[in-house]
């Protein structure tokens, strides 16, 4: 198998994942996963869909993150290696989708309007 590459979007994060047989190893902007995401929540949600097809250790992982916070990265770096995985194996596509790996999530900051503090927030009506 020859190297695989995908990208995920989150936010304003960007991940950008290249994907070869392996051990398992996940590397994050030369950095491994464990010292990038401390959290072991943040690093469950990069695994889940390694976990849902049960290949935790058939493949190794680099990633290229750039943008947005911790969070948003995370969740950026999941949509990538879904991604990745199904270009690799195409019938792993359903199961991916079941659990809803490969729906980007397009929420992102709503703008700030003219004549208010922030997006939807008014200033404090004064009747006197």
């Amino acid at each position: 198998m020859e190297m695989i590459n995908a990208i995920g979007r989150r936010k304003s994060a960007v991940a950008r994942v290249y994907v070869t047989e392996g051990t398992g190893k996940i590397t994050i902007n030369k950095v491994e996963l464990s010292k990038y995401f401390p959290s072991a929540i943040l690093q469950y949600v990069v695994k889940q869909p390694l976990l849902a097809l049960e290949a935790t250790e058939k493949y190794d992982i680099k990633a290229n993150l750039d943008g947005g916070g911790f969070t948003g990265q995370s969740q950026a770096l999941r949509l990538a290696i879904a991604r990745a995985l199904v270009k690799i194996n195409a019938e792993d596509k359903k199961a991916l989708k079941d659990h809803g790996f490969l729906t980007r999530d397009s929420r992102a900051v709503e703008r700030k309007k003219p004549g208010r503090p922030k997006a939807r927030r008014r200033f404090q009506f004064s009747k006197r």
